[in-house]
């Protein structure tokens, strides 16, 4: 099963940037559909962003037009870039594969707060 590890997490003000990377351990290519996921303190994990092989991407409601997500498969990574970042944007942000992989990386803490 693919390892994947998160970076690029940190504390922004609202309206930041932020670039996120999953790095896989093995080839993501023939994986169908990889997702960003995040959970905030109290909630359940949320899938935020997916990208199919063939390059269809899909966003939940509450980042649309704000997040972008990308996968380079030559180099096994999976980004998500996050724009006008909000407070409630505050999270663990994990990768994996949609359907989620039973096994989770340590995620990247994103805090977004003044």
């Amino acid at each position: 099963q693919v390892q994947l590890v998160e970076s690029g997490g940190g504390l922004v003000q609202p309206g930041g940037s932020l670039r996120l990377s999953c790095a896989a351990s093995r080839s993501i290519f023939n994986i169908n559909t990889m997702g960003w996921y995040r959970q905030a303190p109290g909630k359940q994990r949320e899938l935020v962003a997916t990208i199919s092989r063939g390059d269809i991407k899909k966003y939940a409601d509450s980042v649309k037009g704000r997040f972008t997500i990308w996968r380079d498969s030559a180099k096994n990574t999976v980004n998500l870039q996050m724009t006008n970042l909000k407070p409630e944007d505050t999270a663990v942000y994990y990768c994996n594969a949609d359907p989620a992989y039973r096994s989770w990386g340590q995620g990247t803490q994103v805090t977004v707060s003044s």
